[in-house]
This record gives structure tokens, sequence and C-alpha cells, in this order.
């Protein structure tokens, strides 16, 4: 398996903090974001590459990162330039997938991801759940905040965690699980990318294509086991930090 980490946005909600540098390298305790979330993964899945895909503006910050990262390092690196230099401009994140696997003609089971989200468990049991299910799966929690859940995608899910509805960014929801952008997807369905976008799939928001491919093949939900935090504006951002004073903080 492969880790794929989407990290192509422009974060405007920080700024001046990302005007000139990436949310997911910023720091959180000891480390950046970024860190937190491939440490975790190295420790504890057996995930031999992580690709980066960054926006042209800021991906000198991420090959410095990853000349930065532990010379012994024993998983490879690396960073995918979308070509894009303003907000207006991007390709939007499915693109950003299809982008990658394009580039590096991927073949493998893939982790897709947020670079810029912050959890207090390990993405270890949602990979093994997915090669236990032995499909496509996305991670999901509970939010009964109304506004919330109609600027995220929504699942319903039957008794087994098979997910039977998924929408993104619904203004009525059918229910109240969540999707956070954290996807397993097996290598037969990522090869569908191009056609869910040739029907219409969205392709700004990163959940548009599992939303699409869930109603193409059964998907599974796992049920998120701690909290993840979405950094969107410079408040949360600091809060975060405040939550996670020292290492002992995070996973």
């Amino acid at each position: 398996m492969k880790c794929l980490i989407l990290a192509a946005g422009y974060a405007t909600r920080l700024y001046p903090l990302t005007e000139n540098f990436p949310k997911p390298l910023l720091k959180i305790g000891e480390k950046s974001i970024l860190d937190w979330l491939v440490d975790d993964l190295v420790e504890n899945t057996d995930i031999d590459e992580f690709i980066v895909v960054s926006n042209h503006k800021m991906i000198h910050h991420f090959e410095d990162w990853k000349l930065n990262k532990h010379k012994s390092r024993n998983y490879e690196i690396t960073v995918i330039d979308d070509g894009t230099t303003t907000n207006e401009t991007r390709l939007g994140a499915v693109k950003d997938i299809q982008l990658a696997i394009d580039t590096l003609s991927l073949s493998d089971d893939l982790l897709v991801m947020a670079g810029d989200n912050v959890l207090d468990f390990s993405l270890s049991d949602f990979v093994r759940f997915s090669e236990n299910k032995g499909t496509s799966c996305v991670m999901c929690h509970e939010e009964n905040d109304l506004k919330k859940r109609q600027k995220t995608a929504i699942i319903t899910v039957d008794d087994n965690g098979l997910i039977t509805s998924f929408e993104e960014k619904p203004q009525i929801p059918k229910g109240n699980l969540a999707v956070p952008p954290f996807y397993c997807y097996k290598a037969h369905d990522i090869r569908k990318i191009q056609e869910a976008l040739d029907n219409e799939c969205g392709y700004d928001a990163p959940g548009s294509f599992a939303a699409w491919l869930s109603t193409h093949t059964p998907m599974y939900a796992y049920v998120m086991p701690g909290r993840r935090y979405d950094i969107g504006d410079i408040e949360s951002y600091e809060n975060v930090k405040r939550k996670f004073v020292s290492t002992e903080g995070m996973i």
C-alpha cells in the first residue's frame, strides 16, 4: 500500500500564516502536522511510499521537508507539483489524485488523505479494517450539528457498516455520520477515477470520488476511535496547539 497526501490547497483562511507557507507543515508541538501523520503510518503499517501532491507555489517547502526527513528511512517520499499557483486555479482534490495516479502509473492500494488534519489516534486500525473488509473504505464519526453536516460529506450505513448513501455537503442530511478526508482505496477501484470524472463526479471536494464509487461498488465505513482536529483557521490552529502542548498529547 502507498499513501497519497493531498497538500495542494492554499489555506486562505489561515492567512497570513499560510500565504507563503503550506498548512500541512505548520507545527503542532515539536513536529509538523504532516510529520505526525507520516510518522504514525511508518511506525504502525507497511506503507512503503508517501506521495505528496503540492501546488507549484509551495512545492519547494515540501521538497525541503522531504530532504530533512530522517536519512535512514526505509520508505520513499515522492513530491508532485500540480502546476497551480493560485487558489482560483487549483485543480481540485479529485484531479490531484488522478494526477498522482497518472504521473506515477500507480497500481497499488492507496490510503488517500488530506495533509492538514491532526488525529489523536493511529490510522493503522483503519488500514487493517480496509484490508479485512477487502473493499475500499472511508472513516466516519458522528456529527450532530446541522450546519457542520451541511458543510461536509454525510453517509448512512446498514448494521454491518456497509455504506447505503453518500452525499457531499447535503442541505438536508439523511444521517449524522460525517466523513473526514481519509479513504482506503483498492487498486481496482482507484483506476475508475477517470470514469467517475467522465460521469459528472465532482472534482473539488476530496470525498466526491468516494461518493461516486460507493454507488458502483460495496464500500464500508470505519468509525473513528478518537478525535480529528480540522485546522481551518487561525483560531482552530491555536486551539490545537494549546491542546497538544507536548508530544505526549499526540498518538
